[in-house]
């Protein structure tokens, strides 16, 4: 099992940790944020956190799902930072929402240079321009790495003012050609498989629940074999790689590694473990498990 964390990274550091919270910076603007893991105590006191944050979000009581920010003067609500990536840069777009979320998930960054390094490598080997499929794909992030390494990407999310928020990341990167697709990521799959479409590349980063476009109800553990074993009728046999995420407090990453081998019989040459980031005391913040491996 590995436990990897993104390397040093111009816009983005985690400062501290505790007390379910987390206090991050992006750019030049600080957050606090709610953090369920982060069960220990704090590094910084509290009068700390407070001068130094431009922005704090509170849970909703009435709905657990959503709350509010609270902004410090000349906060803006949307601002831009930036990600390199081989020889290119990405930029994105962030802004606060009222799931917490701000449009981007740092600790995927280990996956970006993954994901772009290894189109590359498909590209040499293979002489092909990869075709790459994104699910559940949010604002982009692995899309554009896809993208930057010169694949053809495939991007599906149920969710299309999310779609539009990815579009924007494209084209501030200096991007562009990503297809874009608002639809259950499930309904996309199976029609996929049903059409016999090949991909080089797959990208799952599924949510531990969430809605459809018609506002039905997704559940990891309801769907995760059925679209784990599509997801394989997809892949290339050959020479496909494969990235799973998975954010469920529930799963371990034996849980994911052992889903990921019965059905793609990956054998040795999957890696799997956590995705963590360290704040400035050493606390090591779990941040998800990933499995990522090539059929090679």
């Amino acid at each position: 099992m590995l436990l990897l964390s993104p390397p040093p990274w111009t816009d983005y550091e985690l400062i501290d940790s505790g007390i379910f919270e987390k206090l991050e910076r992006f750019g030049k603007y600080i957050l606090i944020r709610p953090e369920p893991q982060a069960i220990w105590d704090k590094n910084l006191s509290e009068k700390e956190w407070e001068a130094l944050s431009h922005a704090k979000f509170s849970k909703d009581r009435n709905h657990p799902e959503k709350g509010q920010w609270h902004l410090k003067p000349l906060m803006p609500e949307q601002w831009h930072i930036n990600y390199p990536l081989g020889n290119r840069q990405l930029t994105f777009r962030l802004g606060l929402t009222a799931f917490k979320h701000v449009g981007i998930f740092p600790e995927q960054s280990v996956n970006w240079d993954y994901i772009y390094f290894t189109v590359n490598r498909l590209k040499e080997e293979q002489a092909i321009r990869p075709r790459v499929l994104n699910l559940f794909a949010y604002t982009g992030g692995a899309s554009l790495a896809a993208c930057a390494a010169g694949a053809d990407v495939v991007h599906v999310d149920s969710v299309k003012a999310v779609i539009t928020w990815a579009r924007h990341n494209m084209e501030a990167s200096k991007l562009d050609g990503i297809r874009w697709i608002v639809e259950d990521a499930m309904k996309f799959v199976l029609r996929e498989v049903r059409r016999g479409t090949i991909y080089d590349g797959i990208i799952l980063d599924p949510p531990a629940y969430g809605r459809g476009p018609a506002g039905e109800k997704w559940l990891l553990e309801d769907h995760i074999l059925q679209l784990s074993d599509a997801c394989r009728k997809l892949l290339d046999p050959s020479h496909g790689y494969f990235v799973y995420n998975l954010y469920s407090m529930g799963f371990s990453s034996l849980v994911l590694e052992n889903l990921v081998d019965s059905i793609f019989k990956t054998s040795n040459s999957c890696e799997s473990g956590e995705l963590y980031i360290p704040d400035r005391g050493g606390r090591k913040l779990p941040l998800g498990i990933f499995s990522r491996f090539s059929m090679k």
